[in-house]
């Protein structure tokens, strides 16, 4: 009887790799180097080398893993191949095929890495067992993953859950990454923070803390904030307002019984929460309101958690 299964989360960097017994308890994690060199071509080996190092380490036999579940920066189809991953030289692939080749026919399973967060996140992380989840992913862009009854909605062709896409004010000029105008990216990630507030230190005279600092950064904006800053106050609300914006229109669509906020600007902590709810509270439609709205628990480890969630479902 399988006791064991592997969570693995393949960065552009490093790829993180946990050992986790069946009930989800995390035995040991450790990362490997990411080779992006030649295409990519050892990544999967890499792994594949790591996991059967681990077991012979530990004494375990393959018969006792129920699986090796992971997350890729790049969409995953439902035959569990990949249609580009430019951060890891990939181009279209069928790592699932390739992985369990690797190791000897075990089950293997891939997925999104937003989407493996957002399921070890309503796992064990934010949203403690939630059924249905959302999570959204500050960062220097703005990613998100989706949990219905269970699973992780990966859409048509494997781009569901690209939340900081949704435009929230359609008289943008400036143009996102992705090419379109007014997408909540451009706002209420760290990136999108950051210009936020070099913009109002050059339209208001208001005095400010920031004004000492060349390129404020958005953790230069929250604690400015915190310390009762009303420059950086004023910024923190526009992007708050947008936020509850973004978390209203998606309750609205999907009605999850929690949305995680997660990524490296949640680091500023409950203050996020607590100025998103206003602007959450005025849009949302009534029946959707009772969304709890937490933040992210696991950090850097939740798609290793929502690796091995994935091969155990």
């Amino acid at each position: 009887m399988a006791k064991y299964g592997f969570g693995v989360d393949i960065g552009g960097t490093t790829c993180k790799i946990g050992l986790f017994s069946t009930d989800g308890e995390l035995v040991e994690k450790w990362e490997i180097p990411t080779d992006t060199a030649d295409g990519g071509d050892r990544i999967l080996s890499d792994i594949a080398a790591s996991i059967k190092e681990k077991l012979s380490e530990k004494g375990i036999a393959s018969d006792e893993v129920t699986g090796i579940g992971f997350g890729v920066p790049g969409a995953v189809n439902d035959d569990g191949s990949v249609n580009r991953c430019v951060n890891l030289g990939w181009g279209v692939r069928p790592i699932e095929t390739e992985l369990s080749g690797l190791m000897g026919g075990m089950k293997v399973r891939a997925a999104n890495d937003a989407n493996i967060a957002a399921l070890g996140e309503a796992w064990l992380g934010g949203g403690q067992n939630a059924d249905s989840a959302v999570m959204i992913t500050l960062g220097t862009g703005i990613g998100g993953g989706i949990v219905l009854n269970g699973r992780i909605l990966n859409g048509f062709n494997g781009a569901g859950g690209e939340i900081g896409h949704i435009v929230v004010n359609p008289a943008e000029t400036r143009h996102c990454n992705c090419g379109n105008c007014g997408c909540v990216e451009q706002y209420a990630s760290a990136t999108g923070i950051a210009y936020l507030a070099s913009k109002e230190l050059l339209d208001s005279d208001k005095p400010s803390s920031l004004r000492d600092i060349d390129s404020p950064t958005a953790k230069d904006v929250f604690d400015a904030a915190k310390a009762g800053d009303e420059l950086a106050n004023d910024v923190v609300d526009t992007v708050c307002g947008y936020l509850g914006q973004l978390v209203a229109v998606i309750c609205n669509v999907i009605n999850p019984e929690v949305v995680i906020i997660g990524g490296g600007v949640s680091r500023a902590g409950q203050i996020i929460i607590d100025r998103l709810q206003p602007s959450f509270s005025k849009q949302v439609f009534h029946a959707a309101a009772e969304t709890k709205l937490r933040l992210a628990q696991l950090g850097n480890d939740a798609g290793i958690y929502g690796g091995v969630k994935l091969i155990l479902d």
